[in-house]
């Protein structure tokens, strides 16, 4: 693993470990175990240690009592709420774009669209999903506020275990994501915060629904083999 000078030792593990876990290569109720991964990594135990507390504050872990750190469910409410939680947050950071933007700041946002819609094309997910957050982490410094831009990028790894979940869910999700960020540039460049907030609320229960709903039929599917063994 190559580590940069900029980033503590600990933040780069956890970001190594954050990508497992975003990609579904780690599961929910996964253990994660310090020796191993200081072993893969050539790292210490102590920065695996700080490392995942880093993703248990970012919801991606829990760490329990006699079991150690292991891979966060994501239950229904988990989703629900972190949707909700993104939903109030990037309507902050939209309301806050909208008075502040410049044209020539538009460009950069046009830029990143194309590149979405290269990507849909070509349906290319993994590109897609890394240039959605680009997008995001080029619109968090317009609101000014370094509280609220602190807090999304500590959520944004959740964030990005549920997205991914979602575009990987229905074939023309890529498209209804697409949509999403064509019409949020739509609504900065006119200014019109009422419809900005629109568009990110219905998009917010869209993927919050599809996550949600995945999430029950697996546990349905789940609970049915259970029983069907125990017969």
């Amino acid at each position: 693993m190559g580590f940069k000078a900029k980033e503590s030792l600990s933040e780069q593990i956890a970001q190594h470990l954050a990508q497992q876990i975003i990609h579904g290569d780690m599961l929910a109720g996964d253990r994660i175990q310090e020796l191993r991964v200081a072993g893969e990594l050539d790292v210490s135990r102590g920065s695996v240690r700080e490392a995942l507390l880093i993703l248990q504050r970012r919801q991606l872990i829990d760490i329990l009592p006699r079991r150690g750190a292991v891979v966060k469910e994501m239950s229904e409410t988990h989703v629900r709420n972190l949707y909700e939680v993104m939903q109030v947050l990037l309507g902050l950071v939209i309301r806050k774009a909208i008075k502040v933007v410049r044209e020539e700041d538009m460009d950069s946002f046009i830029e990143l669209v194309h590149g979405l819609q290269v990507e849909a094309e070509e349906r290319d997910y993994d590109a897609f999903f890394t240039l959605s957050f680009r997008f995001l982490e080029h619109l968090y410094p317009f609101a000014r506020n370094v509280f609220v831009e602190d807090v999304l990028i500590n959520m944004q790894p959740a964030m990005q275990r549920a997205y991914f979940m979602a575009l990987h869910l229905e074939p023309d999700e890529i498209k209804e994501c697409l949509s999403f960020f064509k019409a949020l540039v739509e609504t900065i460049f006119r200014r019109d915060v009422r419809s900005a907030l629109e568009i990110i609320r219905e998009f917010a229960e869209h993927q919050s629904e599809l996550v949600e709903e995945s999430i029950t039929r697996a546990r349905q599917i789940e609970t049915a083999w259970g029983s069907r063994r125990r017969k």
